[in-house]
């Protein structure tokens, strides 16, 4: 899903960071609850510094839901697999080239030709990015923000993680 972001959806996301969104482009996926949780941004910011992270996570439950798995050892028991199962690497790999196509497909950024977030394809670096990926372009796609997301459950239950005029 992609869809251009309203002032409304600006405002949310705004909201979500606590402070002015950088480099939004659309909203990649909305949560249960309607509001924006992933947006998908410029690979270049306006001020010229090359930005790799096309996904972005933008709901405090969500990121605060990812940073419990990662504090609690999710990405080294990932990253131990990723070492240990080619075929779960050739999908990781896989997972790399479709985020490398999909912010290529935005803008071209020597700086960053090659570099896609998360850690991909070689490590497990950061949920967040990878479960954005995996809400911006739907399951099968990254295996570990799939599994991420599984483990971190409805984040979304309590309603809207920020109130939004409009």
């Amino acid at each position: 899903m992609r869809e251009e972001a309203s002032t409304r959806d600006r405002a949310a996301v705004a909201a979500q960071l606590g402070r002015p969104p950088r480099a939004i482009r659309n909203v990649a996926h909305r949560c249960p609850c309607g509001l924006p949780d992933v947006v998908e941004t410029t690979p270049r910011l306006a001020d010229g510094t090359p930005f790799p992270t096309l996904f972005y996570l933008t709901c405090p439950r969500a990121t605060a839901a990812c940073s419990r798995i990662e504090s609690a050892g999710l990405m080294k028991e990932m990253a131990a697999r990723l070492a240990d199962d080619p075929e779960l690497a050739a999908r990781y790999r896989a997972a790399h080239e479709d985020y490398l196509a999909r912010r290529e497909a935005v803008g071209h950024v020597e700086e960053i030709e090659g570099i896609s977030a998360g850690g991909m394809p070689g490590r497990v670096k950061c949920l967040h990015v990878l479960v954005a990926h995996a809400l911006a372009v739907g399951p099968g796609v990254n295996p570990f923000g799939d599994e991420a997301l599984e483990e971190i459950g409805s984040w979304w239950d309590g309603g809207p993680c920020v109130e939004v005029a409009g």
